[in-house]
């Protein structure tokens, strides 16, 4: 049997750098979005450049149901490969932004995500082998005002995921987090979306998609249980510890008001 992964978020922005990295090393893929018509047109274009078989959800990944719709799916096979990449942010006044937007953040990259995890993880461990992947953000090592509940969100994967690559030693089994800065993709211009404010998808700060999507990978390859793509988000990582917690909460909120303003 070839061997199987399984990513959310599949249609855009990394999830789709990451299930093209995973057809080029002839992965089958079972590729998750909310973006029905999204997954159809990857679908098309990876079936007419890839030799693997590619299976697509289309499902709202905050919802308790479609953790079980894509586990029957995937129960009597192995699965080789899993990365919890689905995830948006909103930005605002705690007391002003949309409770039910927050509470399927929190759906979608907590309960759902350590679900899915939690399922996945057992076949591996089963098994014997396996790759796990969560997408947390450098957000993750430290609060974020203006966007408090996705920065709180990405502190959990990081911590999930990082508590958990220490569990799975000697089970032939890896789990890492991937915790990118501020990079192209559709995120900012979804943030906007949610919240009105102008956050911009461009800028001379803003990483390379591509590049960084395969730093990512490559760590989950190679095991590496947390991987923090460029200098200057490493260094971010590195001196957080150095500086007053307060300092910190300050610099993150003059840089989110400038960002979002």
């Amino acid at each position: 049997m070839g061997k199987t992964a399984i990513i959310t978020g599949a249609a855009s922005g990394f999830g789709l750098e990451f299930s093209k990295f995973l057809a080029e090393d002839s992965y089958e893929l079972i590729m998750i979005d909310i973006d029905g018509p999204g997954l159809k047109k990857v679908k098309q274009e990876f079936e007419k450049k890839y030799a693997v078989r590619i299976d697509v959800i289309a499902c709202d990944l905050s919802k308790t149901e479609s953790i079980s719709r894509i586990y029957q799916m995937v129960k009597d096979k192995p699965v080789d490969v899993l990365i919890n990449n689905a995830g948006y942010g909103l930005c605002g006044f705690f007391n002003d932004t949309n409770w039910q937007i927050e509470e399927d953040m929190i759906s979608l990259q907590v309960l759902n995500l350590t679900h899915l995890t939690k399922l996945i993880l057992n076949k591996m461990i089963e098994s014997g082998t396996g790759r796990i992947m969560n997408v947390s953000s450098v957000a993750g090592f430290q609060p974020g005002p203006f966007m408090a509940v996705y920065y709180a969100i990405k502190a959990y994967i990081l911590s999930f995921t990082t508590a958990l690559s220490n569990e799975v030693k000697g089970t032939g089994v890896t789990v890492t987090v991937f915790c990118p800065g501020q990079t192209k993709t559709n995120f900012q211009q979804t943030v906007a979306a949610l919240s009105g404010s102008r956050l911009s998808s461009s800028g001379p700060f803003l990483a390379d998609l591509n590049k960084t999507a395969r730093y990512g990978y490559d760590a989950m390859m190679s095991g590496k249980p947390i991987a923090v793509p460029g200098m200057i988000n490493k260094l971010i990582v590195k001196a957080g510890p150095f500086i007053p917690r307060k300092w910190i909460i300050k610099i993150v909120r003059w840089l989110q008001k400038k960002i979002r303003d």
